[in-house]
């Protein structure tokens, strides 16, 4: 007789990462440094203007720090079993695959290619599986490429199933020369496969350099006298797994798509291609579930679908359930990994809350809950509840919310009542396809105001983590080993300032709109603790002007004989308090070459952040989603990628002394002080004896200068890993008015 207490191992692990020893120490943090305002206040009166602001700039170390310990506090993680699910689920659901690109220069359509290849071969039935490839660019070469790109994935596909490949993205997978003690069969399958691989890369390599022979193909004719501003809607497919049962010869469905753009039209950037991508993938599979990936973000881990619906099949009978699946994002390079607007104590710290943060790439979505569903639509077996139904599943209500194409309401109501709805080739929908690609076709709907991708900043992924999770929904974090996904190392300079400017001005844009953190704080199903992290995230480009301007008071009172820290014991905490969440602040930038150039571009990213909101609320302008150029190793460039290549050079060695000004600055300002001081120049008169404790104040100027210690290095450098002799110039220029002003008279 069967045991029925006997059941199923879980499909998934949360794992926690309690550290009470971390706890611990941020609490005492948070403790002192509270004590250190109260001493601020206190001796308020007795004090210049230097005091005001040090409790100004400590008061905001506090409100970070205590935002730090609330994301420290739990960190958590999901470890799926993928080896499982076969045993538990036999129909496995299908899964649409993103793939947003926006510009052949900047976005090489070699890197879409890898990535698209990485996601067609996947450890998943590809009868199950279509990608998606949205080209806002509207570009022959692009679509010129993947068509190219389907013709070796009918090699490419069988192959890493047949011998497991584990990285399935060719660039990287041979990289590595074969083992010769392998498989003679495979070894000749390897040699074959590599050579189609660099056929197809000569090809849309020559075609970058020479495209002009697109015009005499009729299948280029969508693309001709079109801008990429400037053109209708464009839905191609490239290839159709016409009744396939998913075996290891077979490919998923490849389709390529380019929305209608005009100009002086708002086009939502990312946004607002992903939300076609809905529409049109609701008309052509609607799958249950759907990845969105960054172009240059290939799949690393030939399970990562499995991993996905470990977490998601799970829950499928409790109405809470995961909304979306987080993968880790990560680079090929390590050093990159800090080009991260998330890190992974954050990542993890927000899973363990209400659930991980949408970061923009890697990540699987639920279809319905990105329809704008609640949990409390949902019966207890994930059915749509009966009031839901009288809600939603209305004609009238149905046409204001998605829009007035007839197709698309029948393919809602099928995603929403968990049917499919698909039972002809992609081909036949093609027509309705494009009428929702219409420039027009969200006006007056809800697409990018309660359901999709939400608009009203460039910071999109986060935008919508928000709303998910203020309906009461929850997400998790999967942080695989190896990587799920990796993106190809991100440039730095200009490019780095470029992102990380994107990504602070996103964040105070969300702080002004409707999804603020600082809205519905108590009212809504968000979390409080979950609430207080989206607030960390958006006010992430405000985090770094604390410590710019903390780090010119110590030379500011050195050189105006002013006290800034308490004296006695009160200063040996002073300096352990506030060196913490400095250090915390920088910690990541430690290396000469790499880490100034990231840090530099933090600091400009964050003064241009500032700088575009205050236009943005001001009505003078509207923040632009800048696109950064993609790069990847061992890929040569075809002759329009090298003139653009040139010319962002010539822009970088102009814009790279902004890059560097403002530490330089800072660094030079400590440097002149501590010269002041240590040297004994009297060029002003001063009182002969100092109010302030001098010793402290210079102490104060040493701890800046070691924290800019890689900048200090580079002013001995040379070439590009040096600071450019304009840029000293300027900062000394700077410096002359800093010291006067704040010498005493």
């Amino acid at each position: 007789m069967a045991d029925s207490s006997f059941s199923p191992l879980p499909l998934y692990e949360r794992i926690s990462y309690k550290s009470y020893v971390r706890r611990a120490l941020n609490l005492t943090v948070l403790g002192f440094l509270f004590s250190l305002l109260l001493y601020r206040i206190l001796y308020m009166n007795q004090n210049d203007i230097a005091w005001v602001m040090a409790f100004l700039y400590e008061f905001c170390f506090f409100f970070t720090w205590l935002l730090i310990t609330n994301i420290t506090w739990s960190p958590a993680e999901y470890k799926p079993y993928p080896d499982r699910l076969d045993e538990r689920v036999h129909d496995l659901p299908s899964v649409d695959m993103f793939v947003p690109t926006a510009d052949p220069v900047r976005e090489p359509p070699l890197i879409v290619v890898n990535t698209v290849l990485s996601l067609l071969a996947v450890n998943y039935p590809a009868n199950k599986l279509a990608c998606y490839v949205s080209d806002d660019g509207c570009s022959p070469l692009t679509y010129f490429s993947l068509k190219e790109a389907c013709k070796f994935a009918k090699i490419w596909v069988p192959f890493c199933k047949k011998y497991n490949v584990r990285v399935r993205a060719p660039f990287i997978y041979f990289l590595n020369p074969v083992v010769s003690s392998e498989d003679p069969e495979f070894t000749k399958d390897w040699e074959m496969t590599k050579m189609e691989y660099e056929k197809i890369s000569q090809i849309v390599e020559d075609a970058t350099g020479d495209s002009h022979w697109f015009d005499a193909d009729d299948d280029f004719e969508a693309f001709s006298n079109t801008k990429p501003n400037d053109h209708s809607t464009i839905v191609k497919v490239i290839f159709e797994n016409k009744g396939g049962v998913g075996d290891e010869k077979e490919v998923p469905h490849l389709v390529y798509i380019s929305r209608e753009k005009r100009p002086n039209y708002v086009h939502h950037y990312k946004a607002g291609a992903l939300n076609f991508l809905v529409r049109v993938t609701g008309l052509m599979t609607n799958a249950p579930y759907m990845l969105n990936v960054d172009c240059d973000m290939y799949a690393n881990e030939a399970d990562v679908v499995r991993q996905a619906m470990c977490i998601f099949l799970q829950e499928s009978m409790n109405p809470n359930h995961i909304a979306f699946v987080q993968h880790s994002a990560n680079f090929r390079d390590s050093k990159a990994d800090e080009f991260n607007i998330f890190p992974s104590y954050m990542e993890r710290g927000v899973a363990g809350i209400q659930g991980a943060i949408y970061t923009g790439s890697g990540c699987f979505h639920t279809r319905k809950i990105m329809y704008g569903l609640t949990p409390d639509d949902l019966e207890d077996d994930g059915s749509l509840s009966s009031v839901a139904t009288r809600k939603i599943l209305t004609d009238d209500n149905l046409s204001k919310v998605f829009g007035h194409s007839i197709e698309m309401t029948k393919s809602v109501v099928s995603a929403l009542r968990g049917k499919l709805n698909r039972q002809h080739s992609l081909t036949y929908s093609l027509e309705a396809a494009r009428e929702v690609g219409n420039l027009h076709y969200e006006y007056q709907t809800s697409w990018g105001k309660t359901i999709g991708w939400l608009y009203d900043s460039v910071l999109e992924d986060v935008n919508t983590s928000i709303e998910i999770h203020s309906r009461g929904w929850t997400s998790s974090l999967i942080s695989s080993d190896p990587p799920a996904f990796i993106g190809c190392t991100p440039p730095v300079g200009l490019e780095a300032m470029l992102r990380k400017r994107r990504c602070f001005t996103g964040g105070l844009e969300i702080i002004f709109n409707k999804q603020s953190p600082l809205i519905g704080m108590f009212h809504q199903k968000i979390e409080f603790r979950q609430r207080l992290a989206y607030l960390s995230i958006s006010m992430m480009g405000l985090g770094f002007l604390p410590v710019l301007f903390y780090c010119l008071l110590p030379a500011y009172c050195l050189l105006n004989n002013s006290p800034l820290y308490p004296k006695g014991l009160r200063l040996g905490i002073n300096f352990t308090l506030l060196g913490m969440p400095c250090f915390y602040t920088l910690r990541g930038f430690t290396s000469p070459d790499f880490s100034v150039q990231l840090w530099c571009a933090n600091i400009c990213g964050s003064l241009f952040s500032i700088f575009d909101i205050t236009l943005k609320l001001l009505g003078i302008s509207k923040t632009v989603f800048r696109i950064t150029k993609k790069t990847m190793p061992d890929i040569k460039l075809g002759s329009k990628d090298r003139q653009s290549q040139q010319e962002d050079d010539g822009q970088s060695s102009e814009i790279d002394g902004l890059l560097y000004l403002p530490g330089t600055f800072i660094l030079l300002v400590n440097l002149a002080a501590l010269a002041d001081y240590l040297v004994g120049l009297q060029l002003w008169s001063r009182s002969d004896e100092r109010d302030g404790s001098a010793l402290a104040e210079a102490s104060g100027c040493t701890f800046v200068v070691m924290v800019f210690l890689p900048l200090l290095k580079s002013l001995f450098y040379d070439g590009k890993s040096g600071i450019p002799s304009s840029t000293l110039y300027k900062a000394a220029f700077l410096v002359v008015f800093f010291v006067i002003f704040s010498v005493e008279k």
